[in-house]
């Protein structure tokens, strides 16, 4: 019997997971709606099913769509939104540093070789696992820790073909965003996300509220904790009760 991808079983928890509401708060930071989550969600579950070859190279290369198309666009997209430029520059130095981090645990561990002493944890795991920490640690938010892990995955497997050409190997096929990378794409993006989450609310506790010594308007208003519609909906309700009564006071003002 075949194996069920791991990327998917997550994937369709987390569907689950925002159409609840659970995910509402952490869908808020990414700046994204329940819709548009669940949306692509769906994109990368049917296109983790097609594979668009790429013509015209030494080797047979091919681009999965719901493992590398759909997560480079959702990373674009919140590169988009992204607070300030430095957060920006950072996001992308993250990725750099994520995929040079993979490359050196990998040939350190040495994964694939029955004889490593870290046989015992399957790539599968243990590069989502290094992936996320270190591109919280180096992205230092939720948005540039998403980026940085699904981008430094995508990063090895384009590296993947270029050494391949330098070492000018007589065959070889190069799969970007499939088979296991979808997996390991997909488990990297939802644990550095948890992991942005959970310092990001313990830190933000620990000194009630986000850090404001010299940071801008703009990122500090992204940092801010999201509201509710309901809260929304109350916050504007007393604005405008306030608004009217002080109208109301200036007209009896002026009457007298």
């Amino acid at each position: 019997m075949t194996r069920f991808p791991i990327g998917l079983i997550i994937l369709v928890v987390i569907s689950i997971l925002i159409f609840f509401g659970v995910a509402h708060r952490v869908l808020d930071r990414m700046r994204l709606t329940d819709r548009a989550a669940l949306l692509i969600i769906a994109a990368m579950i049917i296109g983790s099913f097609i594979d668009i070859p790429v013509p015209g190279g030494r080797y047979p290369v091919s681009i999965n769509v719901g493992g590398a198309i759909v997560p480079a666009g959702l990373a674009v997209y919140l590169l988009m939104k992204a607070g300030t430029r430095r957060e920006w520059v950072r996001a992308l130095g993250a990725t750099v540093v994520t995929a040079l981090t993979i490359v050196v645990v990998g040939s350190l561990v040495k994964t694939g070789d029955p004889r490593s002493r870290f046989a015992f944890l399957d790539a599968l795991w243990l590069y989502p696992l290094v992936a996320g920490i270190v591109a919280y640690l180096a992205g230092r938010s939720r948005r540039s820790a998403f980026i940085a892990a699904t981008l430094g995955l995508l990063l090895i497997d384009i590296g993947y073909y270029f050494w391949l050409l330098f070492q000018g190997a007589p065959a070889g096929r190069v799969l970007i965003g499939g088979a296991g990378v979808f997996d390991a794409i997909v488990v990297a993006g939802v644990f550095a996300v948890l992991i942005g989450e959970i310092v990001g609310e313990v830190r933000e506790r620990l000194q009630g509220g986000p850090a404001r010594r010299g940071r801008p308007d703009e990122l500090l208003e992204g940092l801010r904790k999201p509201l509710l519609a309901e809260d929304r909906e109350t916050m504007a309700a007393g604005d405008r009760e306030t608004t009217g009564r002080q109208g109301g006071a200036r007209d009896e003002e002026g009457e007298k």
